[in-house]
């Protein structure tokens, strides 16, 4: 493949030569280079000021990340022998981690396969793109995979809000063999059936797998409230951990019977009910009925999306925070999660400490997780690191 040349402005190479994958539109010198020039997934071959060619990588003219770098050596472009050798390696961690084939086995940049995610579900593959790039050798992905897993069904989930910022069609489809509307998984020992056809994400969030495993020795005899449950990740696996009594909150009907069904799967079904309705009013809900927990967890969906929300966005935790501590008993547990980027951890725990001194309760902050390893980070990427999970212990 022959590529044309995207020149960079003087000393806009520093952070590609720091590590860095990300190409900003206001570093290409558009007078050597012009970005009109490019359709959009177009590769390129990335040249400093003076020429010097630094890397391949995808183009979408019409976004300020108008680059991302997918091979330091110009030799190679994005293609389906890069696939299959960049899967490999993404392989050969995930196996050395995971005695299960249930993982995120592709992390987009972390990978360097930028906009490239790719859940696995056994013998089922999940696969979400957010880019132009990698939009236009779909097809060379769906071969890899099957080169490297031989998979019994591959599923394009290309619905999500990321497609919407590189102004990419949205669809679902099934490029390879057949995929059910749900899948079995197994997490920490608990086994699940997740939509990953009309669910969330990818019908699943692994990214939570450490927080979970860590949840589990908190809550053997615990009454457990889990709060924007989804299918019941946290809440089932705490009754399979031996938490006598779990209630599921979520604005999703379809998401709670699943919560019902997996429960029953693992033979918990008597231990778990679900309370369907907005978190915020549920919440207040359960404190009118004086209703109290050992633990409460809140998984939220990202309330801070953009750098622009992240006041609201703040807003918003520490009011979902203090409603969950309300509904502790005396010496409970706090779980609070965020999958915000734009929420740096420091920040999520000054909101508890607020909340907890609003409440005139005293807050210990005794554990906290990450994203699991089929997450890895980027060293010079910090949006690849985005979860947080605070364990804290909230006394009178």
């Amino acid at each position: 493949m022959t590529c044309a040349p995207l020149r960079l402005k003087k000393n806009a190479d520093k952070r590609l030569r720091a590590g860095h994958l990300w190409i900003y539109s206001n570093e290409v010198d558009t007078a050597a280079t012009p970005l009109a020039g490019f359709s959009a997934g177009q590769q390129a071959v990335v040249e400093s000021s003076t020429g010097k060619p630094l890397a391949i990588a995808t183009v979408n003219p019409n976004t300020l990340i108008c680059g991302r770098v997918v091979s330091r050596d110009t030799q190679y472009t994005l293609d389906k022998s890069l696939l299959v050798h960049r899967i490999k390696i993404a392989l050969g961690l995930r196996e050395r981690l995971f005695s299960e084939p249930y993982y995120r086995l592709v992390y987009g940049d972390s990978d360097l396969l930028p906009g490239l995610v790719v859940d696995r579900f056994g013998d089922y593959l999940v696969v979400q793109i957010s880019t132009w790039g990698m939009e236009a050798v779909k097809e060379d992905i769906v071969e890899a995979l099957v080169k490297v897993l031989k998979p019994a069904g591959i599923l394009f989930r290309n619905n999500g809000s990321g497609r919407k910022l590189e102004a990419l069609p949205e669809y679902i489809e099934t490029p390879w063999g057949e995929v059910p509307d749900g899948v079995s998984l197994i997490e920490n020992n608990t086994q699940f059936v997740a939509p990953v056809r009309d669910g969330q994400k990818t019908g699943w969030f692994y990214d939570h797998r450490p927080a979970r495993a860590q949840l589990n020795q908190w809550v053997k005899g615990a009454r457990v409230l889990d709060v924007f449950s989804y299918i019941g990740g946290w809440g089932v696996q705490a009754a399979v951990a031996g938490a006598e009594e779990v209630y599921c909150v979520d604005s999703s009907a379809t998401a709670l019977e699943y919560v019902h069904q997996n429960a029953e799967l693992n033979g918990v079904g008597e231990k778990v009910a679900t309370f369907e309705g907005d978190a915020f009013a549920a919440l207040k809900e359960l404190h009118a009925g004086e209703q109290r927990f050992d633990v409460v967890v809140v998984d939220p969906p990202a309330f801070i999306k953009r750098k622009k929300d992240i006041r609201a966005g703040e807003q918003a935790y520490r009011r979902i925070n203090e409603l969950a501590m309300r509904l502790l008993k005396r010496d409970g547990l706090l779980v609070s999660c965020s999958c915000s980027m734009h929420l740096e951890r420091d920040r999520l725990l000054d909101t508890l400490r607020a909340a907890s001194r609003h409440l005139d309760r005293n807050l210990q902050l005794v554990a906290e997780c990450h994203q699991g390893a089929d997450h890895p980070i980027h060293p010079a990427i910090a949006e690849t690191a985005y979860i947080k999970a605070l364990f804290c212990r909230v006394t009178v």
